[in-house]
C-alpha cells in the first residue's frame, strides 16, 4: 500500500511532516510513502528509506492562499502533486495538514466525487469522556446542506466507523435543538424522516451538550454548524486546561495539590486529545484524503497516515459507492 503525504503542508512543516512519516514506517510495515515538498530541505532530515520516496516540489500552498485559485495556478505544489499521485493511482490515499479549503478544492477538481455523492464532508473524529469519540460530519466542507446531504452524510459516516474505528453497528444522531422528533428547523425535522429510513442505526435527535457524554457514534450536521461545534470543543477544552494550570500555580497550595493531581491530568489531556485520533476525512471521494489538523505534531500526521491506511485497507471508499449507488437505485 502506497500512502501520498504532503510534506509542506501545516504550521509546522516539514519537520512534523517528516518526523510523523519516520514514525509511521516504523509502526506500519506493510506501507509506502511518497512524500512530496522542497527535496533539499526535507532530504537532510529523513535520509534514504527503502519505502520511501521523496518527490520534489518547486510550489507550497499557503494558509492565505484562495483554496481553488491555489490549486489552479500552484501544479507543481506539494499538495496538488499529492493529489494527483491518488487520483492517478500512484498512491492508494493522501494526507496533508495544509490549507483547509486547498484540500477541499483539490479533492473535487483533482480527486473527484463519487458517482451517486452530492457533497463530500469533512469528518474529524472527536473526543468523548469515556475515550472512544466520535464521528461528526460535515464540519465546514459544505456551509449549506440540504435533507439528503445529511442522510449520505450519515450513511458514509456510518461506514467508516465501523470498518475504521471497529463500532459494530454504530449508532447515527441528528444533531438538534431537542431529542423529540419535531424538534428544529426545516432541515432537521426533513432529514430526520430521511434518515429513519436509511441503511443505518438511526437513534434519532442529539443535542450538542450530549456529545462528549458519548451518545453517539456518528452525528450529522450542516457544515455551518458543524464546525461552530467543533471549535467551541476546542475553545473549552483549552480554556479549561488552561484555568485549571492557573488555580494550580496561583498558591503554594495548589501547587501542592497540582502535583497530585499530575497523573490525572495527563490522562485527561491526553484523552481529549485530537491527535491520537488522527485527522479529519474527506468522505464522498473517490480515493481516501485525510486533512490533518494544520497545526499538527508528528503524531497527529502519523495517526492521520494511520488513518489513511486503514480506509484504504478496509476499502471504505469502495463500500459508501456502493451503498449510496443501491439507495440512488431505489428512489
Amino acid at each position: 500500500m502506497i500512502i501520498a503525504v504532503d510534506g509542506m503542508g501545516g504550521d509546522h512543516a516539514p519537520d512534523a511532516a517528516v518526523e510523523g512519516v519516520r514514525q509511521a514506517l516504523e509502526a506500519f510495515p506493510d506501507i509506502r510513502i511518497r512524500l512530496y515538498g522542497d527535496s533539499g530541505r526535507i532530504e537532510p532530515m529523513i535520509g534514504a528509506h527503502e519505502r520511501l520516496e521523496i518527490i520534489h516540489c518547486t510550489e507550497k500552498i499557503e494558509g492565505e492562499d484562495e483554496p481553488v485559485r491555489a490549486v489552479r495556478r500552484k501544479k507543481d505544489s506539494s499538495m496538488v502533486r499529492m493529489a494527483q499521485a491518488v487520483r492517478d493511482g500512484e498512491a492508494d490515499a493522501g494526507v496533508s495538514a495544509g490549507n483547509t479549503g486547498a484540500l477541499m478544492a483539490a479533492g473535487l477538481f483533482v480527486v473527484g466525487r463519487l458517482d451517486g455523492v452530492d457533497r463530500p464532508a469533512l469528518a474529524p473524529t472527536l473526543p468523548t469522556l469515556d475515550g472512544n469519540g466520535f464521528v461528526m460530519l460535515d464540519m465546514g466542507a459544505n456551509a449549506d446542506a440540504k435533507p439528503q446531504h445529511l442522510a449520505q452524510y450519515a450513511i458514509m459516516g456510518s461506514i467508516y466507523a465501523e470498518q475504521v474505528r471497529g463500532i459494530q453497528n454504530p449508532r447515527v444522531g441528528l444533531l438538534n435543538i431537542g431529542t423529540e422528533e419535531n424538534k428544529g428547523n426545516e432541515l432537521t425535522k426533513e432529514a430526520h424522516a430521511l434518515l429513519a429510513g436509511c441503511p443505518v442505526n438511526f437513534i434519532g435527535n442529539v443535542e450538542a451538550r450530549d456529545l462528549l457524554g458519548g451518545v453517539a457514534d456518528v452525528v450529522v450536521t450542516d457544515g455551518f454548524t458543524g464546525n461552530m461545534v467543533l471549535k467551541t470543543i476546542e475553545g473549552t477544552a483549552q480554556g479549561l486546561m488552561s484555568m485549571m494550570k492557573d488555580a494550580f500555580m496561583s498558591n503554594a497550595k495548589g501547587k501542592i495539590a497540582g502535583l497530585l493531581v499530575k497523573d490525572g491530568l495527563k490522562d485527561l489531556k491526553k484523552k481529549m486529545d485530537y491527535t491520537e485520533y488522527g485527522g479529519a476525512g474527506l468522505f464522498g471521494l473517490k480515493a481516501p484524503l485525510i486533512k490533518a489538523h494544520g497545526s499538527s505534531n508528528a503524531n497527529a500526521v502519523m495517526n492521520a497516515i494511520r488513518q489513511a491506511r486503514t480506509m484504504a485497507g478496509h476499502g471504505v471508499t469502495e463500500r459508501i459507492g456502493e451503498t449510496i449507488g443501491r439507495m440512488g437505485e431505489h428512489e
